[in-house]
């Protein structure tokens, strides 16, 4: 069977400048390599997502596998790490890995049903706040990125992300979050963080009905990794009448499930908005994104 690497991956390595572009050209060698290496056919169609590569496979001993390829950048290099760490316990399992090309062997799963098939929005909450309780409650391993660091960088990039916003509230919600972050940075936390868990990093399994992926772990609070959930299928939010009734019916499950603090939970959220704001201005954005504020909004009424 012919490997073949989607256009739309191609594109989307071609952003990345000339790297990006090499590589996607030396995709079908490597993934050849891996068949060969780990014992692995073809089976079905290749899949991707903005960056990786994957190959539906089945192993020697007739095992379905999934085989993705991906360049090693440093929002990926700990997925291996909290893989093992979980060793499936709520996310797919990782069979091998090359750290030189960053290549996994993961377990399969039905990658054609996310939560987001899921028709009850808080029926589908319950599944990953369940899953997300059995992430974090586990300590991070050593060598992970550690949230105490990124939210003390995070309040570095305040000054200059202020003078590019044109709006006085956005300028107040940066500094708002940032005072959050900054009474927080002191105790980040120690847990492994998921960091994206979202209805679309949530497939349908059969060792269990669901299991998490694409993890980017990190070691820090478990409320730094409520917000990715908090504005899934955001258009059922609007459409609900409240947002703010909306977004905190969604909070609260998630801190219940999870046994938090809703003050600081509450406050590592606003960090995630900082964070995703300061990537948004960094990308060239000079305001910030309405739903952000809203999430952020309806939060600081558990502070």
């Amino acid at each position: 069977m012919e490997i073949l690497v989607p256009d739309a991956l191609r594109a989307s390595h071609a952003k990345l400048a000339e790297a990006g572009a090499s590589w996607s050209a030396g995709l079908p060698a490597l993934a050849r390599r891996y068949l060969e290496e780990w014992g692995l056919r073809l089976d079905g169609a290749a899949m991707h997502g903005i960056v990786s590569l994957v190959l539906p496979v089945v192993r020697d001993d007739g095992t379905p596998a999934a085989l993705k390829l991906q360049p090693v950048t440093d929002e990926n290099e700990s997925e291996p790490v909290g893989l093992r760490a979980w060793a499936g316990d709520g996310s797919v399992l990782l069979l091998e890995h090359d750290p030189d090309t960053g290549t996994m062997l993961l377990e399969r799963l039905d990658g054609r049903r996310t939560l987001s098939a899921v028709p009850d929005d808080m029926a589908a909450m319950e599944i990953l706040a369940g899953l997300l309780a059995r992430l974090v409650a586990r300590p991070a391993p050593e060598g992970l990125r550690r949230l105490g660091d990124i939210a003390g960088r995070m309040l570095e990039d305040v000054p200059a992300t202020l003078g590019k916003l044109g709006r006085a509230e956005d300028r107040a919600w940066v500094r708002r979050c940032a005072a959050a972050v900054a009474e927080l940075v002191g105790e980040p936390g120690d847990r492994l963080l998921h960091w994206d868990l979202h209805y679309d990093n949530v497939l349908a399994a059969s060792r269990e009905p669901w299991l998490a992926i694409d993890p980017k772990p990190l070691a820090g609070d478990p409320g730094f990794d409520l917000l990715p959930a908090l504005d899934n299928r955001w258009d059922e939010v609007v459409a609900s009448g409240d947002v703010r009734r909306a977004v905190l019916r969604r909070f609260d499950l998630l801190v219940e499930a999870l046994e938090l603090d809703p003050a600081r939970a509450a406050g590592w959220t606003l960090g995630r908005v900082l964070q995703n704001s300061l990537w948004s201005v960094k990308d060239g954005e000079d305001r910030l994104d309405d739903v952000q504020l809203a999430i952020a909004e309806a939060v600081t009424h558990r502070q």
